[in-house]
């Protein structure tokens, strides 16, 4: 198993005890019950802000959840590349949309235990339209879909909803959406939950 964040001996003890202080310090509560599954799709919404990473980090360690990512492979380049690794990224090669969802997908067969995290969005600033490679990542892949939250107004993030995708991306897609309904991101405003229905595989 490649070192992490998540698996450094001392570093990661380190981290957690500065980090999760730091969150309940400000306010934010007790994540509920991770669910019990070894291997997922994460999908991490909403991303409207810088402070989703950090604030992420610290559930994630408080979780004590191995979370993973993937990266386009320039970003693995030296001198960025240890450090994303460290950080838990993989690189593919994202120059080819559907290429990219089945090297995602074929990282599964590589781990007894996975969780790919996922922004829908791709980016902290409003979208129109998610993108949906998540979902087929997953059908592909034959893994859940985990629906994980970070709720600035309630001050509170967890995970825990579960999907097992069918195929019918339109209804399990409304069903996901809805789950992050009432859900408020660091910036409100820089929330979209539009459907891009013209590129599936995106």
């Amino acid at each position: 198993m490649r070192t992490t964040i998540f698996n450094t001996p001392l570093l990661t003890w380190l981290m957690r005890s500065l980090l999760v202080p730091s969150v309940v310090a400000r306010g934010w509560k007790t994540p509920p019950t991770l669910p019990d599954v070894k291997k997922c799709v994460l999908v991490v919404a909403p991303h409207t802000s810088n402070w989703d990473f950090p604030i992420g980090m610290a559930y994630a360690l408080w979780y004590r959840l191995q979370a993973r990512w993937v990266g386009k492979d320039s970003l693995f380049k030296f001198p960025l590349g240890p450090i994303s690794r460290w950080l838990g990224g993989i690189p593919v090669d994202r120059s080819q949309r559907h290429n990219f969802v089945h090297q995602a997908a074929e990282l599964f067969g590589q781990h007894e235990t996975l969780w790919l995290a996922v922004t829908p969005e791709g980016t902290r600033s409003k979208v129109e339209k998610w993108k949906t490679g998540f979902y087929y990542i997953a059908l592909e892949a034959k893994v859940p879909i985990v629906l994980a939250y970070i709720d600035y107004g309630r001050k509170e993030a967890g995970i825990d909803k579960v999907i097992y995708p069918t195929g019918d991306l339109e209804t399990e897609l409304d069903e996901i959406q809805a789950y992050y309904a009432n859900i408020t991101g660091n910036r409100p405003d820089q929330w979209g939950q539009g459907k891009d229905s013209a590129l599936p595989k995106d």
